[in-house]
């Protein structure tokens, strides 16, 4: 089972918005070496809604050759149509990843029904394991954990992105699926909370920035070594908010330009963290002891 810290990573850029590969696998070798458990590449946090499809497979397949085996790699291959889920799908497959992410269609709205049936054809047609996501903020629908407990029973489905931040709702979701499948967190303010509550891990935008600190409190809470990580966790804290300031990823990819890990490369419709935000987000890095 795939547990821990699990980092939701960016994809680095020039200036002129060309994805920037030896970045990547700079970041990627960062994170094998600070003991990040899994990467989660051309997720939300990876830009993939304006990376091309060739881009979106490129980085995929260049994550997979960089990591070597190290760690499990997780390919973004959610979208809001069907079949071009599965054909992402498909292609992680076949570039090798270790199991697939799958955002909830975004958009188009569909009913829990729909969404049953979306996942379960997916499921169906592409064998590798499968992490699906549910983040109603960014999407416009919400998997419910009543769709959720149906989509369980499928063998291929092996976990569930929980991000809606709603420590409740987590908790039900584990109470109703944690026996077939792994809850994950995808709110870094509300992670140590879930894993201490059940779950698995944290699929997360501060292991961008500080990768030892969030394998090492996903360690102490997944261990219930509650006190241990609630110390570890309150100098996050900062960061887990201060990186939502905008929209994610471009905090994030601001404060990992600033820490030199990669240059300011965005792509539009998002642009450059605004500059009343960057004495915050500078705090946040001051107060995790990352400058």
């Amino acid at each position: 089972m795939i547990q821990g810290s699990i980092v939701a990573i960016v994809t680095p850029m020039h200036p002129n918005g060309d994805l920037d590969f030896e970045a990547l696998d700079r970041l990627l070798e960062w994170h094998v070496d600070s003991g990040t458990d899994a990467v989660v590449v051309v997720g939300t946090t990876g830009e993939s809604p304006t990376l091309t499809m060739e881009e979106h497979c490129a980085v995929i397949a260049r994550s997979i050759k960089a990591v070597r085996g190290r760690i499990p790699v997780i390919a973004g291959t959610g979208s809001n149509s069907t079949e071009e889920a599965i054909y992402y799908t498909k292609a992680a497959k076949e570039e090798g990843a270790d199991a697939a992410l799958l955002v909830t269609p975004y958009y188009n709205k569909p009913s829990q029904e729909g969404l049953y049936q979306h996942f379960m054809r997916i499921a169906n047609e592409v064998d590798i394991p499968q992490i699906l996501y549910n983040v109603p903020s960014r999407t416009g629908c919400d998997l419910l954990p009543e769709t959720v407990a149906r989509l369980a029973d499928h063998e291929r489905i092996i976990g569930l992105k929980e991000a809606t931040g709603d420590l409740d709702r987590g908790k039900q979701v584990i109470s109703l699926c944690a026996d077939r499948i792994a809850i994950y967190s995808g709110d870094d303010a509300t992670a140590l909370d879930l894993i201490l509550a059940g779950g698995k891990g944290d699929i997360s935008v501060t292991a961008n920035v500080a990768p030892a600190q969030m394998h090492e409190m996903c360690r102490l809470a997944l261990a219930g070594e509650q006190e241990k990580a609630s110390l570890l966790n309150a100098r996050l804290a900062g960061l887990h908010n201060s990186l939502f300031l905008e929209a994610n990823p471009v905090p994030v990819k601001w404060a990992l330009a600033e820490l030199g890990h990669i240059q300011n490369g965005i792509r539009l419709p998002l642009v450059p963290l605004n500059e009343a935000y960057h004495i915050p987000v500078r705090e946040a890095i001051r107060h995790a002891g990352l400058d």
